[in-house]
């Protein structure tokens, strides 16, 4: 046997590592950061500048994330906390977000740190060239709503739009709590609609922050007496429904309780159905034009603007089905291919439950090609092309594009089990509204010994809702197996002269036709025209 390589040809140890100043001085200061003494590293870290060690960038932001960790300092640690600070920069070290953070959080525990943490903020992307993030908005903004200083609250929260950071639940809460007891009306009702837009269901005390206002004197004074029905109704669709927007409805004492929706979308509390939340018709065309623009980079150009056009000559669609993941469901055994079988079973139930309107297949034609290889095949699939039921994507091209942007230029369902989690997705998803359409516009299947079942999707949506009376809905706590055991905040007006009730405007269910499941329930139903 050779002999064996010296794993550590210098003979250095590691501790040889510790031997200098600078590293005896950075082990020190992890050990301070494990055991949390804060003393002990000021301590270590200015006996090492006496003997002459140039502290690192990570040797100040030990100690201050040390510091910004503590539930209380006293004065004198967070002078020493603003001293290491400006000792940090007269060695010419830039600070990092990191850094600004933890200043942040060490100033709130001043009695003017509000104004002193938030100034730290608002010059460190003039100052450092450093981009702020939510965490660093977090302390001064807690500090203004803790101590209902509503104004520079209200301030923050500004200055977070301008570089583009958009609050969390914890800090809408935070601000709708501080517009609740401040008796500001305006600002509750914006809070509301941004608590809709970011959130799906919320946390119980953001339920109680909701339900403090509600249930305060103030808030039986905002609203208004006459609301034109009909443009209310307008607003709500044009909106993608579930929401108005423009402002409180109704008149009136609030009543307030905790109710269930049942399967069929109807609050047991006050009897009003709630309705399925789709896009607002700005945001869909934003939508389709961010999609056709992905594809176009990625796509033969000319290729994607015929399919463009096509749809454009060709509109109505109601269904597209994803061919590809539709005939390759459960094929994983040894004999498994593509399924036309299932293809066509699919395309019978989509075209039976509108109506006999045909749905739109999309097929690649790499696939078109083999599946026509057999003469059965290829009669059915030139069939649907005659009928304007099939669309088969050139070579090379990625055919999700394809079944995404029909599904959403056609205001559509889509039949697939594509969880959409790829590449692809990846660029949609970071969209806040990509989960929205994902709910409203995906349709599952599964085949049950053979028989195909549809799954729609919900008949309404686990969120915060507003209704053309002024009625609020909203889900309380995290995603629920079944829905039908979430509870919501129901409020209503109990003495109104808001608008009259009105069938909702969404798509309804006939109990006559089709077997559909529904959040894990038997439904027979019928879908209906689609506005």
């Amino acid at each position: 046997m050779g002999t064996p390589l010296n794993p550590n040809p210098t003979g250095k140890s590691k501790k040889a590592k510790n031997g200098t100043k600078e590293g005896q001085l950075t082990h020190t200061l992890v050990t301070c950061a494990k055991s949390g003494d804060v003393s002990a590293a000021i301590s270590a870290l200015n006996a090492a500048i006496s003997t002459g060690v140039r502290p690192s960038a990570n040797n100040f932001n030990s100690i201050l994330h040390l510091l910004s960790s503590q539930a209380s300092l006293d004065p004198t640690l967070v002078d020493s906390a603003f001293n290491l600070f400006d000792q940090m920069l007269s060695y010419n070290i830039t600070p990092s977000e990191s850094t600004i953070t933890s200043m942040a959080r060490i100033a709130c525990h001043k009695s003017d740190g509000g104004d002193l943490s938030f100034d730290l903020v608002k010059s460190m992307n003039d100052k450092y060239g450093i981009k702020p993030r939510l965490r660093t908005y977090v302390p001064c903004l807690s500090f203004f709503c803790e101590r209902l200083q509503a104004e520079k609250a209200y301030e923050v929260e500004e200055h977070m739009g301008t570089m583009g950071i958009s609050p969390e639940e914890s800090e809408i809460s935070k601000l709708l709590e501080v517009g609740s007891k401040t008796g500001n009306g305006d600002k509750v009702y914006g809070y509301m609609q941004m608590l809709r837009n970011h959130v799906s269901t919320v946390g119980h005390a953001t339920s109680e922050a909701v339900e403090e206002w509600f249930t305060s004197e103030k808030a039986r004074e905002v609203g208004c007496v006459n609301s034109e029905e009909e443009s209310v109704k307008e607003v709500i669709l044009k909106n993608g429904g579930g929401y108005y927007g423009g402002g409180w409805l109704g008149t009136g004492e609030w009543e307030v309780k905790r109710s269930r929706i049942g399967i069929d979308g109807v609050c047991e509390g006050c009897g009003e159905k709630l309705r399925g939340v789709d896009l607002g018709e700005m945001v869909r065309q934003g939508f389709m034009e961010k999609v056709a623009g992905f594809a176009i980079e990625r796509e033969t150009k000319a290729n994607f603007s015929n399919f463009q056009k096509l749809l454009e000559s060709h509109p109505g669609y109601e269904f597209i089905i994803d061919a590809a993941n539709v005939g390759l469901y459960q094929q994983n055994f040894a004999d498994g291919g593509f399924s036309l079988s299932q293809l066509d079973a699919v395309v019978r139930e989509a075209k039976e439950v509108c109506n006999g309107k045909w749905p739109l297949v999309v097929l690649h034609n790499r696939r078109m090609a083999a599946l026509s290889e057999n003469p059965s095949n290829r009669k059915l699939l030139e069939n649907w092309k005659s009928l304007g039921a099939l669309y088969t994507t050139p070579s090379g091209s990625n055919d999700d594009w394809y079944w995404i942007y029909a599904t959403i230029s056609q205001k559509a369902l889509l039949v697939t089990n594509d969880e959409m989690r790829d590449h692809i997705f990846e660029l949609l998803g970071s969209s806040s509204f990509f989960p929205t359409w994902k709910e409203r516009h995906q349709v599952k299947y599964t085949f049950k010994k053979g028989k195909l079942v549809l799954v729609m999707p919900p008949t309404y949506s686990s969120v915060i809702q507003e209704s053309e009376k002024g009625s609020w809905h909203v889900p309380i706590g995290d995603k629920c197996e079944d829905e039908r055991k979430r509870t919501w905040l129901c409020i209503s007006r109990s003495i109104s002269n808001n608008v009259s009730n009105r069938t909702n405007a969404v798509d309804e269910i006939d109990e006559d036709k089709i077997n559909v499941e529904q959040n894990g329930a038997s439904l027979i139903g019928k879908r209906k025209e689609r506005s």
